[in-house]
């Protein structure tokens, strides 16, 4: 009887923390009653938690990458009914390789191998308001428009997902539209991709509120079954993290995990749990992990 080859990984995963003291992350559709509101989602019980979409959290990466010196793809207006497009070019491009693309009008699609959780609060929204006057109005001959700006002070949690062995090719093997970047590129791409993620900071709102969504602390696996073991794991309490509770995690999925590591900036999140490291060993570990798994062709 032959034996079982094992699985090997094929994705990165990584839960994280944010503080913010006093901000407004993320605004919503609408504004009511000279009200600007931020994001929210209720819960069963009525309360509110507020959220950074993932589509803001995909565009400060992006954003963050081009900052870095990434050549990021042009977006272009859609043809009639289509919606605007990038260049779809994954071979030239970071974005259209990490974050995928779609051409409607070109039949063309490349599904995101890196999966984006909304960044959500851990705290509920208690209805606070900063009280705002805009006086350009006044210089017109008008009256001072007097406005409000929902704020909210927390703890926030967001989860990436990256599928390794998606990373720079598409198509499947024996079609002949099968494409495949070299592992070294991979592996600076994803590099790259690590820095971007570790220094997060959205444009939008920042210019009264300037808040640091990037993480404080980080719970992170390599795997060999896609799936975001900590996604619902990290959790406060009185102001700790409950590291027993992810140890639990590790112990239940331990089949899938290849690697795993916990993480904090101590300024922020304090442990004296031996298992956690700091934030800059961590992301190294994770660098480490990035550069193994890219190693045969590059070596």
């Amino acid at each position: 009887m032959s034996e079982i080859k094992q699985r090997k990984p094929n994705c990165l995963t990584i839960t994280y923390l944010s503080k913010v003291t006093f901000a407004s992350l993320n605004g919503a559709d609408k504004d009511v009653d000279n009200i600007n509101p931020i994001k929210k989602l209720s819960l069963n019980n009525g309360q509110e938690l507020p959220y950074v979409s993932s589509q803001t959290i995909r565009r400060a990466l992006r954003d963050n990458l081009e900052d870095m010196g990434c050549e990021i793809s042009v977006i272009t207006a859609g043809t009639g009914k289509n919606p605007p497009k990038t260049e779809c070019n994954l071979e030239k491009y970071i974005d259209d390789d990490l974050f995928g693309y779609m051409d409607a009008s070109g039949n063309q699609q490349r599904t995101s191998p890196v999966r984006v959780e909304s960044l959500v609060a851990l705290n509920i929204y208690k209805g606070d308001l900063d009280f705002g006057t805009n006086l350009m109005s006044k210089d017109e001959g008008g009256n001072p428009n007097i406005f409000e700006t929902e704020i909210h002070s927390g703890y926030y949690r967001g989860t990436i997902l990256i599928e390794l062995d998606r990373v720079g090719s598409e198509g499947k093997k024996g079609d002949q539209n099968y494409f495949e970047l070299s592992n070294k590129i991979k592996k600076e791409r994803l590099l790259k991709f690590l820095d971007a993620f570790r220094t997060l900071w959205s444009s939008g709102r920042q210019t009264r509120f300037l808040a640091d969504i990037s993480p404080k602390f980080i719970a992170a696996a390599l795997m060999t079954a896609k799936n975001p073991i900590f996604l619902e794991a990290v959790n406060i309490e009185k102001d700790q993290i409950n590291i027993e509770e992810l140890k639990t995690v590790t112990a239940d999925y331990g089949k899938f995990i290849e690697k795993s590591i916990f993480a904090t900036q101590n300024a922020i999140f304090k442990s004296d749990d031996e298992i956690v490291k700091s934030l800059a060993d961590g992301f190294k570990d994770i660098e480490n992990w990035i550069k193994d798994y890219y190693k045969e062709e590059t070596e």
